[in-house]
């Protein structure tokens, strides 16, 4: 594990502008740098870097965060691989924590499947490129498919040979573990070569790590596997894999849009002639774990399927997964005894781009005329469609999609929209019914953790959920307080004065933090105060690079700023009559603790108001009475006078 000195050094060294522009071209406006946003399709540039802050956050889409955010969301990468990253980056070197014995095998198993993979990756192009029978067979297969050698050496392409253990016999050679090739399917139990006589095809991971391998006989032997693939590993999960994906990412997100074929050649293919955009599920049915590593990039599947009916009606069976994870999906079929990588190389690329857009269909429309097509006017097979349609419309989570769905297909089936509605509410009804006898059953036997997953987490295991974050009478008040805190706590209340703004802040607020209606807001100011008895100053970083999705999104609403000051200086325009909003913390901080104060003040007289109604008719306690009324006039004193302050006007 990175040690925390580490990510701090990390984090303060980067530069966020240096780093969105290795992939972001950005212009200079004012203290901020614009540009148009990478994970959203734009024309006006909507997303705004701020050196100063050391965040981005584009005003269009809403993503928002640091560098080390930023590589994230960007590339794909994990929270440790993005840090590895900008330390590569920035020529930071990287100290880890001492990891137990278990962690520590654990660690270095999975850095020997790599190197290991990493090797046999070596030896399959090597074999392709540099051998008599690689070159003849393997080159020449290859070739009559219309690959070059740079997407050959791009996807990692390769060819093993007849040799009945040769590969092996190297890797043992130069002291690679020979239980470890065996697990990672290389070698076989009786220690000869798993791959023979085969192209090899290379499986990447989101990082561009070898995780597997495919390899494809060229035997004409039915009795042949076409087909083998390296078996499951700590490594490698083909539920949670994409081909070509590694290299697909960029231009899935530029595009936004993927493309989703069968198999291996289709892929490249596809990426080959330019359509970069271009994954496959690698003869398997789609998983939610495939679904969602897309939408990580976009919200849009195109999937090009061969021309074949009976296999495109049993695979649309799948496609429902597709739509409960909120995506949009559409189909192209291709003439019959085509498929993406030969239909191509038919009609050339500006034709086959042309016919994906003339033919594509949206996946309930096309399932729909499918299924109609073949009931014909039998009502019972017409109403076992209406059924399977329901089925597919009942899974969209998003409403608004859900009733244009229902009209359209109303329409297509000649029913009623009402009865459409109805059978798709007993669907969802029952979906929802049995949903909950599931949770209550995994409740009772102490395994259910989904209620849990899309909840973020505090640094000290709460969880923040939706259900908690009540918008109240005191949320703008709690906020913007907050917003003071994180946006200047660490600049000087004043030019002459030591005291600093989160200082002033905490010491007038700490007593009313137990109080705070919005559960979010009390964790932040609780995490500041933290920071603060800590380390006497606030660690914006802290809040702007949060794991928790909340945390971060928040702060960085007050961090970023969609207008620039700055530059109205340049043109010789300047405030008169008061600070820069950026300069302005003193006034900001005090009318923000005053309205807060102010609000918090209402509710307590509201309590004890409430409090001096029940004495008033409970006999013996007269005493109580009189101190409360007391109280009562103190406070109702002290808001009046800050009522004045404020200029404010309330009746009470």
């Amino acid at each position: 594990m990175i040690k925390q000195k580490t990510i701090e050094q990390i984090i303060s060294t980067v530069k966020v502008e240096e780093v969105i522009e290795d992939f972001v071209p950005l212009k200079r406006r004012g203290v901020n740098m614009i540009g148009n946003c990478p994970f959203h399709d734009e024309k006006t540039p909507s997303f705004t870097v701020s050196p100063a802050k050391n965040i981005y956050k584009c005003f269009g889409c809403g993503k928002a965060g640091d560098s080390v955010r930023f590589m994230m969301e960007h590339d794909a990468m994990s929270y440790p691989e993005s840090l590895r990253y900008l330390a590569n980056k920035y020529n930071i070197e990287i100290e880890e924590t001492v990891n137990t014995a278990e962690e520590q095998a654990v660690k270095e198993l999975t850095s020997s499947y790599y190197i290991i993979n990493e090797f046999a990756q070596a030896y399959f192009e090597n074999s392709l490129f540099n051998t008599n029978e690689g070159k003849s067979v393997g080159l020449s297969y290859f070739k009559e498919r219309g690959y070059n050698e740079s997407i050959i050496k791009k996807f990692g392409l390769g060819f093993t040979t007849s040799d009945k253990n040769d590969f092996t016999k190297t890797a043992v050679s130069k002291r690679y573990n020979t239980d470890f090739l065996k697990k990672l399917g290389l070698t076989s139990q009786y220690d000869n070569d798993f791959f023979r006589s085969r192209v090899m095809f290379t499986i990447h991971n989101m990082s561009g790590k070898v995780i597997a391998f495919a390899g494809r006989t060229l035997s004409q032997d039915k009795k042949t596997p076409k087909y083998i693939n390296s078996p499951e590993t700590d490594i490698y999960n083909k539920r949670k894999v994409l081909y070509g994906l590694y290299f697909a990412k960029q231009s899935i997100r530029k595009e936004d849009e993927c493309i989703m074929v069968e198999g291996y050649t289709d892929v490249i293919t596809l990426h080959q002639y330019g359509i970069e955009n271009a994954v496959a599920s690698s003869g398997t049915s789609l998983t939610v774990e495939q679904i969602n590593l897309v939408k990580r990039f976009t919200p849009n599947i195109k999937i090009i399927y061969d021309g074949d009916a009976a296999g495109v009606k049993a695979a649309l069976r799948g496609l429902d997964l597709v739509l409960e994870q909120d995506m949009n999906v559409r189909l192209v079929m291709l003439p019959d005894g085509e498929d993406p990588d030969s239909y191509l190389k038919k009609v050339g690329i500006e034709e086959f781009r042309k016919y994906l857009k003339e033919k594509e269909q949206d996946f309930l429309f096309f399932k729909t005329t499918l299924l109609l097509s073949e009931a014909g006017d039998d009502p019972i097979r017409k109403s076992k469609v209406l059924k399977d349609i329901v089925q597919s419309i009942a899974k969209i989570p998003d409403n608004i999609k859900k009733q244009l769905y229902i009209q359209k297909c109303s329409t297509m089936m000649g029913i009623s929209e009402e009865i459409l509605i109805g059978e798709t509410n007993k669907v969802i009804k029952a979906n929802r019914k049995q949903q909950k006898f599931q949770q209550n059953r995994n409740e009772a036997h102490h395994i259910d953790d989904s209620a849990f997953l899309n909840q973020p987490k505090q640094p000290h295991g709460t969880q923040i959920g939706p259900a908690k974050q009540i918008v109240t009478g005191d949320d703008y008040q709690e906020k913007d307080v907050l917003r003071v805190l994180i946006s200047h706590g660490n600049q000087l209340l004043k030019p002459d004065s030591d005291v600093l703004v989160c200082a002033f802040i905490i010491n007038n607020v700490k007593d009313e933090i137990p109080h705070f209606d919005n559960f979010l807001v009390k964790t932040m100011f609780n995490m500041a105060v933290e920071q603060f008895e800590t380390s006497g100053k606030i660690n914006v970083n802290a809040f702007a690079s949060s794991d928790d999705d909340h945390i971060r999104n928040l702060a960085i609403d007050f961090l970023a700023n969609p207008y620039s000051y700055a530059s109205w200086e340049e043109k010789g325009l300047q405030f008169q009559t008061q600070k820069e909003p950026e300069h302005n913390q003193e006034k900001d901080a005090i009318q923000s603790i005053k309205r807060f104060l102010f609000r918090k003040q209402g509710k307590r007289i509201e309590q004890l108001e409430a409090k001096i109604k029940e004495l008033s008719v409970t006999p013996g306690s007269e005493l109580d009475l009189v101190r409360y009324i007391k109280a009562h006039k103190i406070v109702q004193s002290q808001r009046t006078k800050m009522a004045e302050e404020l200029g404010t006007v309330f009746i009470k």
